[in-house]
């Protein structure tokens, strides 16, 4: 097993393979599923250890997670000071 890994090289080269073997728009896919699940996940974590914030105040949070102060910033306009 590598480091910091809980999957063997063996199996980390199967898994390889066969991503390798999917097309483009699968692969495309995949990814956008992950990021979604991802996306979904930080906004349990944010929901979980916030629960007196507001669904906005949340969803402020997690563009400022993504984004960074400064792109969120000019993407939602004035941000609220954090709670």
């Amino acid at each position: 097993m590598t480091s910091g890994s809980d999957t063997t090289s063996a199996a980390r080269r199967v898994q390889v393979e066969a991503l390798r073997r999917l097309d483009g728009p699968t692969r495309l896919l995949m990814a956008l599923q992950m990021s979604d699940e991802s996306r979904e996940v930080t906004l349990a974590g944010l929901r979980h250890r916030h629960p007196q914030w507001t669904e906005p105040a949340v969803h402020t949070e997690l563009m400022l997670l993504m984004l960074g102060r400064e792109l969120a910033s000019a993407v939602l306009g004035r941000l609220p000071r954090r709670q």
